[in-house]
């Protein structure tokens, strides 16, 4: 059976595609870099780009099964190639914000375009990325062990991008899935301040909380750039999910003083949105620790 993964060399895809050549799997990754794509010996690697589907119709020849990566702009005529070139299922990476519904414009448009193709199906919901830690801490961790944070107390359950991609693969091989999505969560309640910690051991050096302002932190990060300065707005309180502002001209607290943590109403979603579950209740194994996604990473910190 050929497997097709697209979004091949993402922090999820590249783990879907070395659980699908462990599980003996025929694995085509899709790239639109095929010479820096660096996936395991094994893989056949094809250009392609999502956003560009008249590029997509040799790389789905002949697949029974896809792992979609997220691009609305384009769901619809991707998901109508796939049928077309006779790909029987697809499972694709979504967002517990689908759950939550707070998304109506980004994951849920390809979640209905997938639903609506009269395939089988499985949408993996994600909530909240282990290693969104790596792209909002890590530069000032790595320049000098410090991370700038206004919230310390405020909690998550981080999954490991890796207990993702087993999921996504359970849902690819197995039978028993197709029809249902998956909202995920990590095994533990941290707050950022515990994550902090997991971090500083798996470094085997200190690593400083500089709690701050909201303000302050937002100035902070959209100088750091990257995906922090995108996402900060966000994170901090400035905008919803859809990008709409939350307060005008400011976020949850002006600059002068440090905030309070944000209420558990801000944070929760519809009272009928059906509880995550971890890894386990899908794969059968044990869901990683953000213990051990902070060793997994402590290169990356450093």
């Amino acid at each position: 059976m050929t497997i097709l993964v697209t979004g091949a060399t993402g922090n999820v895809g590249r783990h879907v595609v070395t659980e699908l050549l462990k599980a003996g799997e025929s694995v085509r990754a899709l790239t639109r870099r095929p010479d820096t794509a660096g996936l395991p010996a094994g893989t056949q690697v094809v250009p392609g780009d999502l956003e560009r589907p008249g590029t997509l119709p040799d790389a789905l020849a002949g697949a029974e099964r896809m792992f979609l990566f997220p691009v609305p702009e384009t769901a619809e005529e991707v998901v109508d190639l796939a049928v077309r070139a006779g790909v029987r299922r697809i499972v694709l990476l979504s967002s517990a914000a689908v759950t939550a519904g707070w998304d109506t414009e980004y994951h849920l448009p390809v979640e209905r375009a997938v639903e609506n193709s009269g395939l089988e199906w499985t949408h993996v919901r994600p909530g909240e990325f282990a290693v969104n830690s790596l792209y909002m801490w890590g530069p000032s961790i790595r320049a000098d062990r410090t991370v700038v944070e206004p919230f310390p107390d405020r909690a998550g359950t981080p999954v490991h991008e890796w207990d993702i991609a087993e999921v996504a693969v359970t849902a690819l091989v197995e039978d028993g899935h197709v029809g249902t999505a998956h909202t995920l969560s990590g095994p533990q309640t941290l707050t950022a301040r515990e994550q902090v910690a997991a971090i500083a051991e798996a470094l085997g050096e200190e690593v400083r909380l500089d709690r701050t302002t909201v303000d302050r932190a937002r100035a902070f990060y959209r100088e750091q750039g990257g995906w922090a300065a995108a996402n900060a707005d966000f994170l901090l309180g400035y905008e919803d999910y859809s990008g709409v502002a939350s307060v005008a001209d400011g976020g949850h607290c002006g600059a002068e003083s440090v905030p309070d943590e944000p209420s558990g109403e801000e944070q929760t979603g519809p009272h009928d949105a059906p509880a995550p579950v971890t890894a386990e209740a899908v794969t059968g194994r044990p869901p990683r620790p953000y213990a051990t996604w902070a060793r997994d990473h402590a290169a990356d910190f450093r």
